[in-house]
């Protein structure tokens, strides 16, 4: 199992174990952070954790927040499972690519957003999203193409957690014959001052 696997292994076990009144007190908890029309889709924990994960509230590499909400619901012996996850898994460097690698990617995420635009959903089914994800990301920033095209990545690396290359980014223009832009790329990764 992987990292990913095993957060969300574990974040079923929590969720299996979610009382209805727990539920109802963590909806209350999310409420500013979820918006009306999603949090009436919840019905179970994994469904709140899953919008949590959303906006990035949650994650193989950032699960504190969860914690805390268990805690305040007093569900201490839920919040020990998350915190034992944290623990053991720490150590792993959870799937983060070695420095030179995440510093190319970086660069790639920087040039991508800012020269992307409307092709940004093409560019999304290329990386493996599907149009249900890139209908939230468009909801989410309806009048903002470069975050739109940051949401994207984000939701790419959230993917690919430890299998993250500026390479695959660059591919995934290419194929999209957005060359211009993987062009650029290129030039910036390889370029003296980076």
């Amino acid at each position: 199992m992987n990292a990913v696997e095993t957060f969300n292994a574990m974040l079923l076990d929590i969720s299996n174990e979610l009382k209805d009144d727990n539920l109802k007190q963590l909806k209350f908890l999310c409420s500013e952070i979820i918006g009306k029309k999603q949090m009436e889709k919840v019905k179970m924990g994994v469904d709140l954790f899953q919008h949590l994960k959303e906006v990035n509230k949650l994650g193989p590499d950032h699960a504190t927040f969860l914690c805390t909400l268990l805690e305040k619901i007093k569900r201490e012996d839920l919040a020990k499972k998350v915190q034992e996850y944290m623990q053991k898994n720490a150590s792993r460097d959870v799937g983060l690519p070695e420095t030179e690698e995440r510093a190319k990617v970086k660069i790639a995420v920087d040039v991508i957003v800012a020269n992307l635009g409307k092709d940004w959903r093409r560019y999304g089914r290329k990386l493996g999203l599907h149009d249900a994800k890139l209908d939230q990301i468009r909801e989410k920033h309806p009048f903002n193409l470069e975050e739109q095209v940051m949401e994207v990545i984000n939701e790419w690396e959230r993917m690919h957690t430890g299998d993250v290359k500026a390479a695959v980014l660059i591919e995934a223009l290419r194929s999209c014959n957005l060359n211009y832009t993987a062009d650029l790329v290129d030039k910036e990764i390889k370029s003296p001052n980076t």
